[in-house]
Parts: C-alpha cells; structure tokens; sequence
C-alpha cells in the first residue's frame, strides 16, 4: 500500500468501518473516501456500478453488512440473507470489472459450524451444522468468502477475507432489541441502574462462553493483513481468550454500577456453545490485542456515556 493508493472503506460509519477508518488515518492514509447508505445503497446493483466506475478506487474493505444480535438474526433471516448477497455481489463483482488491486472482505466467527473444534480453525468452516439461530447470516457470509476465492481463481482478484470474533467498542450498535450481546448488556443494564431496578434479565443460561476483541484492535489486525497477506485462505481475529456470557455480565455490571441481581432466563436460546478462534495464523505474523476486556469494557461504556446515553 502507498500513499497513492485511493482506498474505499465501505460500511465507515458502523463499529467495524469506522475503527478500520481511524487505523487508516493513523497510518496516513489520506486518500479514503466513505458514502452514507443515503448517498449509496449497496444492495442497489446500478448504484454500486455508477459508484465504482466513477470512483475507481484501488482497494476496498468491504466492512459493510446487516448485522444484530441473536434476535435480530433469529426472527429476520431472510432480510439478513437478502440483504448481504446483495450487497456482497455487487461491490466483489464490481472490483473486478473496475480494476481493484485489493479487495477486504469481512466475514464472522458466527459463520463455524455449531460445534466446531475449539479453538474454531479457519479450515473448520462448512465442517458441520450451522448455528440455527443465525444461519441465514452465516450462509451469507459464506457465500461473500467463496465467491472472493472464485474470483481470486478466474479473474486474478487479490481479494482476501478475514473472520472478526465478537467485536465492540465506539459506534456498536446499543439497541434493545437488535444489538450484539456486549453492547446490549451495556445499553440495558445503565437503563436498569437508572431506573433502579432490582433484577436484570439475561436470555438464556450464561454458560455459553465467546471472545471479545476490541474494534481497534481488529483494525489494527486487519490492515496488517491488507498490507502482508494475499491468499485464498481467510483469517482469523481475535484474541484467543474467551469468557462465559455471565462473567461478561459480571464486567458490565461493576463498569456500569447496577446493584442489582443479574437473572437468567433458561427458557430462551443460548446460541452456539463456543466461539473461540485459532489466532495462531495472525499471531505468525506478529499481531497480537493491546486494549484487555477490562479496559475495552470501561472505554466503550464511557463512549456510550457521552455519544448515546440519555
């Protein structure tokens, strides 16, 4: 990558694309252009073409997606499957019929089968059954990975894909209702603690256990790779530490101050049992997390205190 390069991050105001923003900025890449959904809506094919042949980027991190949390997924599936072939055909399609030198595609650590081998290794994927709760959002991204590998073998397109574990930090996603569960624990319990509430209820038994990376740290991983890694092969990043989802609460809670009794609900679904990755790629080439849950939690709740809080 050089100075000249004119690089396109597409989904730069979400949690992802906006740390990849700022990992940029810090390594002096100037030259990077953003459109709002207002402005481009890439699931339109038209759009994306115009945008492309008048744009002519040179490389394009395709950090855009419809995500959310396990209820999102479990009772959208067909707009989270719709949604993301669209907007994955489109921009892959359109770098190579518009000369892109290097294509980033961002896949999910919720794309490993249900009861993958822990630590889950990036030559584990289609090894079994998929998460049922989010299976439309797995297939595709699965989808978005292959079709990267086919154009990679026909057409030449230095296109590689990296699979996020959980990812938080400034510009999640803090809904009620559709957010990822460490946003949705923070969001929640300071509505809890100011209502003065005496219990908070979490979906599901808390035993299921899952990684958390700081979206700083993940940038910082993904323009590593950009800048030294070129194969068919997608890599993993994370941290390769994991803790249950009632540990993860605890953190919450004394970050946020509620007193209350944390209760969870056994009736509702845990999701997978496991999301632990194999960073064992990454860490080869000298990556390794700098900002601890700890820290991350405390950071991201403070964010929230002044971007979102009412």
């Amino acid at each position: 990558m050089t100075d000249q390069d004119l690089i396109y991050v597409a989904g730069h105001t979400g949690l992802a694309g906006s740390a990849i923003c700022r990992a940029l900025a810090r390594r002096g890449h100037r030259r990077v252009i953003t459109e709002s959904h207002k402005v481009l809506d890439l699931t339109s094919e038209h759009a994306v073409d115009r945008f492309f042949d008048e744009a002519r980027p040179s490389v394009v991190i395709l950090a855009a997606a419809k995500v959310g949390g396990i209820i999102a997924n479990f009772t959208k599936p067909a707009e989270f499957i719709l949604s993301n072939l669209r907007i994955q055909t489109n921009v892959i399609d359109s770098c190579q019929r518009y000369g892109v030198r290097k294509l980033v595609f961002l896949g999910s650590s919720c794309i490993y089968p249900r009861l993958a081998p822990q630590p889950m290794r990036e030559v584990d994927l289609l090894g079994g059954p998929l998460e049922p709760t989010n299976d439309a959002y797995a297939i595709a991204k699965l989808a978005g990975i292959k079709m990267c590998e086919a154009y990679r073998r026909q057409y030449g397109l230095d296109a590689i894909s990296v699979l996020p574990t959980n990812l938080y930090g400034p510009n999640d996603n803090f809904s009620t209702t559709d957010s990822h569960v460490l946003p949705g624990l923070i969001r929640r319990m300071h509505d809890a603690k100011l209502a003065g509430d005496a219990q908070f209820p979490i979906w599901g038994s808390g035993a299921p256990r899952r990684e958390f990376l700081h979206s700083d740290d993940f940038a910082e991983a993904l323009c590593l790779l950009l800048e030294r890694y070129s194969a068919p092969e997608p890599v993993n990043i994370g941290c390769g530490e994991d803790v249950t989802i009632a540990e993860l609460a605890a953190m919450v809670r004394e970050t946020v101050g509620f007193d209350g009794e944390l209760v969870f609900d056994h009736s509702k679904p845990d999701g997978m049992p496991r999301k632990l990755l194999d960073v064992s790629k990454l860490r080869g080439l000298g990556w390794s997390p700098a900002i601890p849950l700890a820290a991350g939690i405390k950071s991201t709740y403070r964010w929230y205190l002044t971007q979102c809080a009412r």
